[in-house]
């Protein structure tokens, strides 16, 4: 069984994928405004309620649940969900979008806060879809739900076995791989983003992988005035992504 709590996450999980809670978990005596609308949710989906004792959801939650934690049934493993995209969907998605597609490649984000920051900016930004490679990356799971505030259950969310060919398919589908490196020439705010694109980000510290720097069109950075060297990966995504916003409006 899988719990997933905080006031955004379950919400955005009510109205979402419902199907998947087992039973919608309530702080006894929280009477307030925003647990009232999710009890009135939950109603409207067919979500079994039950109250607890702070001190038992403190137990099942293991963060900071503000008083509400649903109860997920988990699939052999794996999460679950119409969000959850494999390759070929992806592929199929770039085809038949009617504008040009912005997604985010995450190239081993490990930190499950970092993932969900980032997954709160591409939901913001508009992404068409959020890409990881399965190993050595961060998946989705109560912690990156918490943090993610609703978009983890909304955001498409691709995991790929090979990334590289992965890579070499939105290539081959007209999608311009921009590729973020502090020792990169060109400034983000110096490119063309207007186009079919996806921004590929590195992992924390360790940055962008070889095999994965080779396979981007251009390498851009973020200009840095200061002392420090670099952005919290989440940081960075939400600025190039922004950036990107802003040339295509």
């Amino acid at each position: 069984m899988d719990y997933r709590y905080g006031i955004h996450a379950v919400d955005s999980l009510l109205r979402h994928r419902p199907r998947e809670i087992q039973r919608l978990l309530v702080q006894s005596g929280r009477e307030d405004k925003r647990v009232s609308s999710l009890l009135e949710l939950a109603r409207d989906q067919g979500v079994a309620v039950e109250r607890l004792p702070r001190r038992e959801l403190d137990a099942l939650a293991g963060g900071r649940h503000q008083g509400v934690v649903a109860e997920v049934a988990a699939v052999a493993g794996e999460a679950s969900g119409d969000n959850l995209w494999d390759e070929a969907a992806l592929l199929r998605h770039v085809e038949a979008s009617p504008s040009p597609v912005l997604l985010l490649v995450l190239d081993g984000v490990t930190d499950p806060h970092n993932l969900g920051a980032c997954l709160r900016s591409a939901d913001a930004a508009g992404v068409d879809a959020v890409i990881v490679p399965r190993d050595k990356s961060a998946d989705l799971g109560p912690t990156v739900s918490k943090v993610a505030c609703g978009a983890a259950e909304v955001i498409p969310f691709v995991r790929v076995t090979n990334l590289a060919r992965t890579l070499e398919a939105l290539k081959e589908h007209g999608v311009w791989l921009y590729g973020t490196a502090g020792e990169a020439e060109n400034s983000i705010y110096d490119s063309d983003l207007r186009g079919p694109m996806a921004l590929v980000m590195g992992a924390e510290g360790k940055g962008l992988r070889r095999l994965t720097r080779e396979h981007c069109d251009h390498l851009v950075k973020l200009p840095m005035a200061g002392t420090v060297s670099s952005l919290n990966v989440s940081v960075a995504t939400g600025v190039c992504l922004f950036e990107a916003v802003r040339q295509r409006k």
